[in-house]
């Protein structure tokens, strides 16, 4: 099976993908193409994974770059390959070409940047904590640093977690309400004292709110689409002993 990959018209002239799970050499509850180094999945197939999602932007498995995710607003600038561990960041920024920018994600955005003016791109992992924390905000200053100016920036959302599929509880929304109360058109009411979270929406509304020229996204639910996205949510509620990671890479 070959490979799929979701692209943004809006980052045309820009090598980029959201790959779908589909074209892996994994198996069980990981079938397909997961690229996830901290998933219980064998290493070897792993990586077999992430060498085809790098061949597909002509690139090596060397060329990859890849944060060891932590649900934080840290950004990292990629200067090389990378030699040695990945830093602990939820997002990466780099002016050289031939290197890919790596997002693993299973509900949390996955949102890759361009500013193809100043040959500029970046890549974030934006779960609720990261958003609100400000981690793409901290994912554009630190492409402007490196010269990009941020009404030329194009944002893109890959698949992620829909609204209709993210049920919260009531602190999660105190919180969000803490952190100014016009957050409340982000959730809608459900059953009993749950909430439903607009995940994409947060984040549009942050990029767009931060300035960036263009910010979309692509309108895939991972969590309602199993035969093509890995879905930590999911795995949960079907009571799975682990996940697989979809991988979103872009590179200049």
């Amino acid at each position: 099976m070959s490979l799929e990959i979701i692209t943004s018209d809006a980052l045309d002239g820009i090598q980029h993908g959201f790959f779908t799970r589909k074209g892996g050499a994994s198996s069980g509850v990981f079938g397909g193409l997961n690229c996830g180094l901290g998933s219980t999945d064998q290493a070897d197939i792993v990586k077999i994974n992430r060498t085809r999602a790098a061949g597909a932007l002509g690139l090596t498995y060397g060329d990859l770059c890849a944060a060891h995710q932590v649900h934080s607003a840290d950004v990292a600038r990629v200067t090389g390959p990378q030699d040695g561990p990945a830093p602990k960041c939820d997002a990466l920024v780099t002016d050289q070409p031939g290197l890919a920018l790596v997002i693993l994600t299973a509900d949390c955005q996955p949102v890759l940047f361009a500013d193809p003016k100043a040959g500029v791109i970046g890549a974030a992992h934006a779960g609720w904590k990261g958003a609100i924390g400000g981690v793409l905000e901290a994912t554009i200053e630190e492409m402007e640093a490196l010269g990009a100016h941020r009404e030329d920036i194009t944002a893109i959302i890959g698949p992620t977690i829909s609204q209709r599929a993210y049920e919260v509880g009531p602190e999660f929304l105190e919180d969000f309400l803490a952190d100014t109360p016009d957050n409340a058109r982000f959730f809608a009411n459900g059953e009993g004292d749950r909430y439903q979270f607009d995940l994409p929406a947060y984040g549009l509304h942050r990029l767009r709110q931060a300035g960036v020229g263009n910010a979309e996204w692509t309108r895939h639910c991972t969590y309602s689409d199993p035969e093509r996205f890995y879905s930590y949510r999911r795995s949960v509620h079907r009571k799975e002993a682990d996940y697989g990671r979809l991988i979103s890479l872009i590179r200049l």
